[in-house]
């Protein structure tokens, strides 16, 4: 079963509808005794980080995220949600993140129309990771975003986007997925990230 954490800041429908044709079980899920019992997390999201980590407070969600990345068990960060994986973000001041993954969140330059709405293409490392199996590279995806992540270790990149300036589109460590695009909307290359979402052990 795939848990779906819901904190009022995500396109839960679709993620979850994207997920069930990817053949999982989904369940969306607010509550820490829910996560539990998940094989799976995803972390979607919409909008800015404080109010996200406020919501996640409020909850009591903080820790248990933590604690379920910790477990060794997959876990994928959609969007924003894959941006509350980092410590901190420079969205409206100085904003404290899961601290999961080492690095911060930034904004585009002013140089690039933001927010970046629209298809993009991911630039694959040689090496692609297992998110990508089966794909080709140079795919084209779904964006919609102002800010970006800058993991202080950029061997964790398995997918680079250009805005502007090269910027990190996705990232592998482990068991710990996450990715900027938004897979639910982003066809068929999205239907295979989620689907080697759902097949991995």
């Amino acid at each position: 079963m795939i848990a779906i954490i819901d904190y009022g800041m995500g396109n839960l429908r679709s993620v979850q509808k994207a997920l069930e044709a990817a053949g999982a079980s989904t369940k969306i899920v607010s509550s820490a005794k829910e996560l539990d019992s998940a094989d799976k997390v995803v972390l979607p999201g919409v909008g800015a980080m404080k109010p996200a980590m406020d919501r996640l407070e409020e909850l009591g969600l903080i820790e248990p995220i933590r604690f379920y990345v910790s477990s060794g068990k997959p876990f994928l960060g959609i969007c924003l949600g894959f941006q509350l994986l980092f410590d901190r973000s420079s969205e409206g001041g100085d904003v404290q993140g899961l601290g999961i993954i080492s690095g911060d969140v930034r904004r585009f330059p002013n140089t690039v129309k933001v927010p970046q709405i629209g298809w993009n293409n991911l630039l694959l490392p040689n090496d692609a990771s297992c998110m990508f199996q089966k794909m080709r590279n140079d795919l084209f995806v779904y964006f919609c975003h102002s800010y970006y992540v800058v993991p202080e270790d950029e061997t964790l990149v398995s997918a680079w986007a250009q805005y502007g300036l090269r910027y990190t589109a996705a990232i592998q460590h482990k068991n710990l997925w996450g990715v900027q695009f938004h897979p639910e909307k982003s066809q068929g290359a999205g239907a295979l990230l989620l689907k080697n979402f759902v097949e991995t052990i």
